[in-house]
Order: C-alpha cells, then structure tokens, then sequence
C-alpha cells in the first residue's frame, strides 16, 4: 500500500493542519527549536493528537529522508513508516491519543549520507529540547521509548512526569524488526501494553 505522505495532495494538507489548534503551540515550539540550533528540524504529524495526546512514541533520529515531507509520521514514505502504520493499526490506538516525536529531533544527517547513530554531544542535545514538548502534553499517560537512544530519554520522562508509566520497545525498523520473530512481537507487546494503560480507569494499573 502506498504511504499517504507520498501523495503531495495529502502531505500539503497535512501542512495546513500545523495551523490547528491542536497542532499551532507545538508547531511553535518546534519552529523556536530550529532558530535556537539552527538545525533542520520536522514537525508532528497533524493527522495524530498533537497538544491532547495520551501517548507518546519517542522515537531516535529523523531520518535522512525526513525533507522529503518535513513530519515525523507513521504516513512516511519509508520502510519504518510503514512498520509503524501496520502495528499501530495492530494494537488500534487512536490517533489522537498519540503524539510521534524524536529523542533528537533535529536532522543529523549530511544531505545524501546515509542514516547513523546519533553522538553523545547529539543525544545531549536533543534530550534537552524534549520537556519543552513535554510541557504541551497536559494529558500524556503513558510513554513509549523505541530503540536504545530513545531509551535514554526515560530519565527526562519520569522527572518531568512522577509516577508516568514508561514503556521500551525495539525500534520498528526494518534494520530491527527483520532480525528475528521476536522483535515484532515485543513491539507489538510493548504498544498493546500501553493501550492497555490509556483504557485503563485513572490511578489504575492496567
């Protein structure tokens, strides 16, 4: 099945949607971002929660080819996007429960080069923009790390939110996933857990 954001129609109107309530703070926050690092940097996806998601999916570094839309998005062109899209259409977490977003949310990547790990000094970096994202999430719940790097944001996470479940998962590329059986089924694991939580009645463990 094609991504949705490699149709230009479908990707300029999910542009327009920055606009929205739901998406203009973060979309300001974001936009300060790039001026105070002068990196390129891509916006969430307006087609998820935005401002009143329940969840986040941390996930490591925008990939080399995060120009090509500008969002971080299960909607991408790209084999991890569409890994994304078929396990949370898998574990049936709403949309606007969830907020997609990056440990280091700049790009990191020289133009053409291909995708590599973030440095220490890159990790450090972009795990010090992440509460001021946090702080326009008044009804995060639950949170999900993907991969090793995402992991170590799991100190910000519960300093900034005590008691807030968070959740590691291997990250759902490809580079991952087609190394064993095992690691869709943690992934898959991993999110139905955290849907478990969002369902769950407040100050109840799932």
């Amino acid at each position: 099945m094609t991504a949705p954001l490699a149709d230009p129609a479908i990707l300029a109107a999910r542009r327009a949607a920055l606009a929205a309530p739901h998406m203009a703070p973060l979309a300001r926050c974001i936009d300060a971002m790039r001026r105070t690092t002068g990196r390129a940097m891509p916006d969430a996806d307006p087609a998820d929660g935005g401002t009143g998601a329940r969840l986040l999916l941390l996930l490591e570094t925008p990939g080399p080819s995060m120009p090509a839309t500008g969002l971080v998005s299960r909607d991408n062109p790209t084999p991890t996007g569409a890994n994304l899209r078929h396990f949370l259409a898998a574990t049936g977490i709403a949309r606007a429960d969830i907020l997609i977003w990056n440990a280091v949310p700049f790009l990191i990547h020289a133009p053409g080069a291909r995708n590599r790990a973030p440095t220490r000094a890159e990790r450090a970096a972009g795990l010090s923009l992440l509460p001021a994202v946090l702080d326009l999430l008044p009804r995060l719940a639950v949170a999900v790390l993907a991969g090793r790097f995402a992991g170590l944001a799991a100190p910000a996470l519960t300093t900034a939110r005590p008691g807030m479940p968070v959740l590691a998962m291997p990250h759902p590329s490809p580079t991952y996933t087609c190394t064993s059986p095992e690691v869709p089924r943690r992934i898959l694991a991993v999110l139905a857990a955290a849907a478990g939580l969002l369902d769950a009645p407040r100050g109840v463990a799932a």
